[in-house]
């Protein structure tokens, strides 16, 4: 896992517990699970807009115009 072996690994959790305390910690866990579900999200969304009017769908548009 990019070169982080299991001693960097509770070095950076010891720091983080220290800078930010026991109590800000699941905000943040919460914060940074939020955030990568949104850009997942935004990762599989189709580039398309849609711009058909409500209520008419694609083959009523086809057929009105034949």
């Amino acid at each position: 896992m990019f070169g982080i072996g299991m001693q960097e690994l509770l070095l950076i959790l010891v720091v983080v517990l220290l800078v930010f305390g026991a109590k800000r910690l699941p905000e943040i866990g919460g914060g940074l699970g939020r955030a990568i579900r949104n850009f997942r999200r935004a990762t599989t969304e189709p580039d398309e807009i849609d711009i058909t009017p409500p209520g008419r769908n694609a083959t009523e548009e086809k057929v009105s115009k034949a």
